[in-house]
């Protein structure tokens, strides 16, 4: 008796075990990880920047900049497609003594399977879900620059920079390119339940595959500092 009544204790036990383990599966292969670009109104990022603008044919050559730049999650808008978008708001400051200055205000939403950022009219895909190593798209294909052919790299590996650690992040691989004339590098890094932590963007053209020998060209890094919601 004692027995059968293990049986039917145990039972329950192990259909609710596998029913959970199921569960757990399926919602693994459902979540499409959109939280590596998370749209939470008030949601802030502050980034350290570095601009440097190449032309050898300038008085100066390789004019670089420093400053601070802050990205906002704002307000819904309604886009030129009729989509519910956010509004993303961009700030601007040199440094700690001065106040926010006001520069951009672009939209920024996910429709489907994509996240979108239009930036001064020109919409470019930012990431396509689910992430994985198999997920490749053109971040391009919505505006009139050249086809930017993109993939994830390193997915929910940890980070830590300037400080602050970032349990789970993706590398978006954009753009690695050399030869003889030009060098291209491009690729973003985005933290679960933040965004965008980190970007790396150098288009130059060089002479006789020397990437230091620079005729034209621009570079932007951002490096994240700070993030939050207010």
């Amino acid at each position: 008796m004692q027995k059968i009544r293990f049986i039917f204790f145990c039972l329950p036990v192990a259909i609710l075990f596998f029913a959970c383990r199921k569960n757990d599966s399926e919602i693994q292969i459902q979540n499409k990880y959109e939280s590596y670009y998370e749209l939470i109104p008030g949601r802030f990022i502050v980034y350290d920047v570095r601009e440097i603008v190449h032309d050898e044919n300038a008085s100066l050559q390789h004019d670089t900049l420093y400053y601070q730049l802050k990205t906002l999650i704002s307000d819904t808008i309604i886009d030129n497609s009729g989509r519910i978008a956010r509004k993303f708001i961009r700030y601007k400051r040199n440094d700690l003594s001065q106040n926010w200055m006001l520069t951009d205000v672009w939209t920024t939403l996910i429709d489907g399977n994509f996240a979108y950022l239009t930036e001064e009219n020109q919409s470019v895909i930012k990431m396509r879900f689910p992430i994985s190593s198999q997920t490749k798209w053109n971040a391009n294909i919505f505006n009139v620059n050249p086809d930017l052919e993109c993939y994830y790299d390193k997915i929910h590996q940890p980070l830590s920079m300037n400080g602050i650690s970032f349990d789970s992040t993706v590398i978006v691989e954009q753009e690695d390119k050399r030869n003889f004339l030009e060098f291209k590098r491009k690729f973003e890094v985005y933290g679960n339940r933040v965004g965008l932590i980190s970007k790396y963007y150098k288009d130059l053209k060089i002479n006789n595959f020397d990437t230091l020998d620079i005729k034209s060209g621009h570079e932007l890094i951002y490096t994240c500092i700070d993030f939050g919601i207010e």
